[in-house]
């Protein structure tokens, strides 16, 4: 006999196993062909077809002559296949991004709209023409049979133009004026396209739209939001896709250019007819399984808490400043289970992840978005990585650093939460993007201004001087207004006021990425203020040139690397022509000359003779100005009476970056020195580039 509680288990293990068996399903018309993608699509409604390349909903034709065919239409194009996005008890997340063109002639009256949609069939609603937008009509709208969800673009009311959000009905239950967003759906004689990126969170609940013209990336915020359980008002098995309407005699070319869909699917519904009747037995075996393993795990807890306690991480949260304390749960929720979906990077201390928090009363900001820091690497180094950042980041206070909202430490689990950058990091805005959205220049100086600022605070402004040890762009983030914003500091540690370097006992080679390593912190395998200055340096020449500080660069037959590149270009007298190609002419060019000078000065090979942060917030902010450079670059001089020769620049060139996102992953460079020429500068065991 099945008991109550056998029960109970048996139902949250069909639900957990259901929760893990989404696939993922993905479709994507970069552009559209009848011939090809005819299979694959449901067109309902007379004059729906693929013409020109796009999916074309209503009658598709600016000729005079075909006037009345316009009035009056209503059509529908739905992916040909359902997908079953829940069962009840669960519902799958899904990303739709689109691009859509409303176009009308001069002296048309703009009608009615688009809405892309997810309803239980593909079929037409009769007469939901005009005001209906091929979604329902005058007797059936609002009816809670409908089971239609659809994000409308409407060109009528109530104030023709906005978004919206319509559950079963035509009236939105929530719209957004586009009025203010400089978006205009239907301008009239004018062939303007806008992409729609629609996202939806199956755990979270949390739908969002975003929307900006075509070739624009992204924005940062979402025009439309709203958290709704989706499962309660759509059939387990669904179609996507999209409707529009025209009336009388408002008309318009309603038409859909481009559209991917990533979803998540549960597989067809499963009989667990086999589980009731193997449960009778299964069940208490497991029980009893599970009781043993709690009893054993106990035991263990209790005899750890003698002979390792965790009071030290107990006493984190009564430090002075220290932020809130997250549980586990918390974050497991708002991450989606750490599923990949929402991975911003990963690096040598653990992998990054984006986090939707649904605050209840008493916090500041319901929905806010997270950056949640996972540390992946094994129990001991784990923590000795977080209690460092930890240590240092919970105190730093500054407008251009990434700020921490918090931290958790739970059943051997160590996670940072950070503030969300919705613009990523300065070094996806440098390489990961098209020519048409390369990074400005006023957002360049914007962001170098905003770290020199913030590298500025921690060498003079905080109450210990504070190396980075990792300055680079993959950990410049951008905010929504691209404002720079210093994070990752994994690797950073605080100088005693007493002492003018950092040096990490027992360590196996020096921290930092290839390109961003000061010459002297190889010799001596030390941080000091100065190798961040270097650090500097290197993003400074990197923002202005778009070149990675680690890539060899051609020119004339030889190889360069980017300072000597630009140190080459400055003594020829044309220091200009390192300029960001992809900028062509809209740069101001007294102000990337003063850039590069002073990335040149930064990355002096004697550290004593590059300038310090003062003169260099001095120098961007134009009270000072640009250092003076010689025309040839000095030579790097080891503070070492003895001969030593260095094999150097054939490992460099055999070193790669490979960060990303929040973070990156540290290659290892291996320094050696020719037997015989021995040097008692080099005893310190510094073998190479990598993460302590």
């Amino acid at each position: 006999m099945i008991t109550p509680l056998v029960l109970v288990i048996l139902i949250i293990l069909i639900t957990a196993t259901e929760q893990a068996s989404f696939q993922t399903k993905n479709i994507s018309f970069p552009g559209f062909d009848f011939e090809r993608d005819k299979g694959h699509l449901v067109f309902s409604g007379k004059n729906t077809s693929i013409k020109s390349g796009a999916l074309q909903l209503t009658t598709d034709t600016t000729n005079d002559g075909f006037l009345p065919d316009h009035y009056n239409n209503s059509g529908r194009i739905m992916y040909y296949q359902p997908f079953r996005i829940h069962n009840r008890r669960v519902m799958g997340s899904f990303n739709s991004t689109f691009l859509i063109n409303l176009f009308r002639e001069p002296d048309w009256d703009a009608g009615h709209g688009l809405a892309f949609l997810i309803s239980p069939n593909f079929t037409l609603p009769e007469s939901s023409y005009g005001q209906w937008l091929g979604l329902t009509n005058s007797s059936s709208d609002g009816s809670r049979d409908n089971l239609f969800v659809a994000i409308e673009f409407d060109t009528q009311n109530p104030d023709q133009n906005h978004i919206g959000l319509n559950i079963n009905s035509v009236k939105s239950n929530k719209t957004v004026s586009l009025n203010d967003h400089n978006i205009t759906l239907s301008p009239p004689n004018q062939t303007v396209s806008y992409k729609v990126w629609v996202q939806y969170n199956g755990t979270s609940q949390f739908l969002q739209v975003f929307m900006d013209k075509e070739g624009e990336p992204k924005p940062p915020k979402p025009l439309l939001t709203q958290t709704i359980n989706l499962k309660d008002f759509l059939k387990q098995e669904s179609y996507f896709g999209f409707s529009a309407s025209t009336g009388f005699p408002q008309i318009q070319l309603n038409c859909v250019r481009e559209w991917t869909l990533e979803i998540e699917v549960l597989p067809k519904k499963k009989d667990w007819k086999w589980l009731i009747i193997t449960a009778g037995v299964a069940i208490p075996t497991v029980i009893i399984l599970l009781l043993s393993i709690v009893f054993y795990v106990h035991k263990r807890r209790r005899r750890g808490r003698v002979e390792e306690p965790d009071h030290e991480y107990g006493n984190l949260r009564y430090l002075p400043g220290m932020p809130r304390e997250f549980k586990y749960k918390e974050l497991k929720k708002a991450t989606n289970n750490f599923d990949q979906s929402m991975k911003l990077g990963e690096g040598g201390f653990g992998i990054v992840y984006k986090g939707i928090l649904q605050e209840k009363g008493g916090h500041d900001i319901p929905n806010c978005e997270i950056a949640v820091k996972k540390f992946s690497r094994d129990n001991i180094k784990s923590k000795g990585d977080f209690m460092a950042e930890l240590a240092i980041i919970h105190r730093l206070r500054h407008k251009h650093l990434v700020r921490l909202v918090g931290w958790c430490y739970e059943e051997g689990k160590l996670l940072l939460v950070y503030d969300f950058m919705p613009n990523g990091s300065l070094e996806k805005h440098l390489y990961g993007v098209s020519e048409q959205s390369t990074l400005n220049w006023s957002h360049r100086y914007r962001i170098l201004t905003g770290v020199a600022s913030a590298l500025y605070y921690l060498q003079n402004e905080y109450d210990q001087k504070v190396v980075h040890r990792d300055l680079k762009a993959s950990n410049i983030l951008v905010d929504a207004n691209f404002n720079a914003r210093l994070g990752d500091f994994g690797l950073a540690r605080t100088i005693e006021n007493e002492r003018n370097s950092y040096a990490e006992l027992g360590a196996s080679g020096v921290p930092g990425t290839m390109g961003y390593v000061a010459p002297e912190c190889f010799h001596t395998g030390k941080a000091t203020p100065e190798s961040d200055v270097y650090g500097f340096g290197a993003v400074l020449l990197e923002v202005v040139c778009g070149r990675n500080p680690g890539m060899r660069i051609p020119d004339e037959q030889h190889f360069y690397t980017l300072v000597d590149w630009v140190w080459m270009l400055h003594r020829e007298g044309r220091i200009e022509d390192a300029v960001d190609e992809r900028l062509e002419n809209h740069f101001v060019v007294e102000e990337a000359k003063k850039v590069l000078l002073l990335g040149l000065a930064c990355s002096h090979p004697i550290a004593t003779e590059r300038p310090k942060t003062e003169e260099i917030l001095q120098i961007i902010s134009g009270t000072l100005p640009a250092p003076y450079v010689p025309p040839f670059r000095p030579v790097f001089t080891w503070p070492s009476t003895g001969p030593a020769t260095t094999v150097i620049d054939s490992l460099l060139a055999g070193i790669t970056s490979s960060s990303q996102g929040y973070s990156s992953e540290m290659s290892s460079l291996s320094i050696s020195q020719t037997p015989s020429a021995p040097s008692p500068c080099f005893n310190l065991p510094v073998s190479g580039i990598v993460r302590p």
